[in-house]
């Protein structure tokens, strides 16, 4: 019972700390500014790590944040190597879990990014229907916008009503359900 509890906390934890890093990335990456929420909770909670690995990383001439990018994988290495001592297996650590422990890291990356998505569109359309007008709803639009305009360009409205952003959520959904 206390090692299901230890790993809740545990991915709750890294859910907040990788999920902020890859909204740093995403916010910087479409120029949102960092002033308001939801971006002074992620720089604050990421400053620890972005800023020292932003002053060891060469300056990219890419719109790329690649410290962030960087600090959410690195995150979810930690989380893999704290599931494994959680588990026990830390304690028999040989060459040949390195992959495993890679590959569960990346899969923890990989799921906060889904999860992330999955979020801020389905925030984004309950606020469309809410409260079109808010702040909130512009920012959600710029986070949303690159990931709904390619189905946008697929699927047409229907009826003046637009499915793209419950297309994506139940893509997002099965996204999820195979990484398992």
């Amino acid at each position: 019972m206390l090692i299901r509890i230890l790993s809740f906390l545990v991915d709750s934890l890294f859910f907040v700390l990788i999920g902020a890093a890859l909204m740093r990335a995403w916010m910087n990456r479409l120029r949102i500014n960092m002033s308001a929420q939801p971006g002074t909770f992620v720089m604050a909670v990421t400053d620890w790590l972005v800023k020292p690995l932003r002053r060891v990383l060469p300056k990219a001439q890419s719109r790329v944040d690649w410290a962030s990018v960087l600090a959410a994988f690195l995150l979810a290495l930690v989380y893999a190597l704290v599931w494994a001592a959680l588990s026990g297996a830390l304690l028999n650590l040989t060459a040949a879990m390195l992959p495993a422990l890679l590959l569960m890291g990346l899969k923890m990356l990989l799921r906060v990014a889904l999860q992330l998505a999955f979020m801020v569109v389905l925030v984004y359309a309950i606020i469309s229907w809410l409260q079109p007008g808010s702040p909130m709803y512009g920012l959600l639009g710029r986070l949303a916008e690159p990931l709904l305009a390619p189905l946008r360009r697929i699927i047409p409205a229907i009826g003046g009503l637009d499915l793209s952003a419950l297309v994506l959520l139940l893509l997002l959904q099965i996204g999820l359900m195979v990484l398992g």
